[in-house]
């Protein structure tokens, strides 16, 4: 997820009446649905009330996933949905027109959840009835005519999840705001834990200190004396992060830094097991990222760090969270059911820029400005709650 691409630059007032060409009538329930999210992994992740919403409306409809490759996982388990296909997103002219052809017209209903013509060709592709976003800036004949129902996408006073429910309420079916997390067999996790030695371990923290891009990081000397005032504590805590090489080095030579010691399990999970791991916490901090959408998702205390990102628009939206309108505000720190989002200080905040810079390795100064005696406070009132 980002503030850049097709995210920036919308007009604030952009319409949300769906712009229909002959309405979509079914005779009977679809039969076979695909939703199509060819973005990040907390774009896919965000997009499973999509997906709850249409299931509980037809639950016997067949309901598949189309993504990139890596961000499948975020699926793993998910009772609602069917098949996960992966296309990559580079492919030659023949390998693209291979991927249209393994999907053509095998489906009663696409949505394209996503405002991008690849998710729209996909969704138009893969069914005579597509749904999904066009922009004030993407207003082309062509582009609105890939759909049966076009929806106006805004970027900035609609959360994510909301806007997504957007595309089945222009269906006229109910909208369930519950972000489904990805899940493991109770068996198999069992054996994990034992494989990880994390059988037993009931008290504990999860931090997740990297996120994708450094202009959402927090310092990461902040990171050592949080993590030690919670091992002061009487808790356990376990660093979570990616295999990638840069992550996975940032993550240990934090832990190695705490006097008290804490474990590191960066690489080591998957993401339907790291929110199997999530559930058992009694905390969760983190910044502007996929796994703390998941920790939001299954209901934790989760403390989420915000800068220079939209809160309105990406806000981590809290367990039970009705459909409608925005958790967060757009401007300020605030608890929302199990969620305190704290907001970087500061008069530009905020901005909607990959940082102070405007490049995705930009410092942020408004993160950097968040003390950690906020975060530990914050941490004290969960805890104790």
């Amino acid at each position: 997820m980002r503030t850049g691409m097709y995210y920036r630059g919308l007009a604030k007032n952009t319409p949300t009446t769906p712009l229909h060409r002959p309405p979509i009538s079914f005779p009977a329930p679809p039969k076979r649905v695909l939703v199509v999210c060819t973005q990040r992994i907390g774009d896919v992740l965000l997009a499973t009330p999509l997906a709850r919403s249409v299931k509980a409306a037809w639950p016997d409809a067949q309901l598949d996933f189309l993504v990139l490759p890596g961000t499948q996982g975020v699926l793993e388990g998910n009772p609602d949905v069917h098949q996960v296909l992966a296309f990559p997103q580079r492919a030659s002219l023949g390998e693209k027109l291979a991927q249209l052809g393994k999907i053509w017209r095998r489906y009663d209903l696409a949505f394209a959840a996503i405002p991008s013509d690849r998710a729209r060709i996909f969704a138009w592709a893969a069914a005579r009835n597509a749904v999904g976003f066009t922009t004030a800036e993407e207003a082309s004949w062509l582009k609105r005519h890939l759909l049966k129902i076009a929806v106006p996408f805004d970027n900035l006073q609609t959360h994510t999840v909301t806007m997504g429910l957007r595309l089945v309420e222009a269906l006229g079916l109910p909208a369930i705001g519950q972000v489904q997390t990805p899940r493991v067999p109770a068996e198999n996790w069992r054996q994990r834990l034992e494989q990880l030695g994390l059988t037993g371990i009931i008290d504990y923290v999860i931090i997740h200190p990297n996120p994708k891009f450094r202009y959402k990081m927090w310092d990461s000397d902040k990171w050592i004396p949080l993590i030690s005032w919670l091992r002061q504590q009487g808790t356990e805590v376990l660093l979570t992060g990616s295999g990638d090489p840069t992550e996975a080095s940032y993550v240990r030579d934090i832990a190695s830094k705490v006097p008290e010691g804490c474990r590191c399990l960066t690489g080591l999970l998957s993401l339907a097991e790291t929110a199997e791991l999530l559930k058992g916490a009694r905390l969760f901090v983190g910044p502007d990222t996929a796994v703390t959408h998941l920790a939001a998702a299954t209901g934790i205390p989760t403390i989420a760090l915000f800068g220079p990102s939209n809160p309105v628009k990406w806000g981590p939206w809290p367990k039970d969270w009705p459909a409608g309108e925005s958790p967060w505000p757009f401007v300020g720190s605030k608890q929302q059911g199990n969620v305190r989002l704290i907001q970087g200080p500061g008069d530009c905040v905020p901005c909607l820029f990959e940082g102070c810079d405007r490049h995705l390795d930009s410092d942020s100064k408004c993160l950097q400005d968040i003390s950690v005696e906020r975060i530990i406070d914050a941490a004290r009132e969960a805890l104790t709650a």
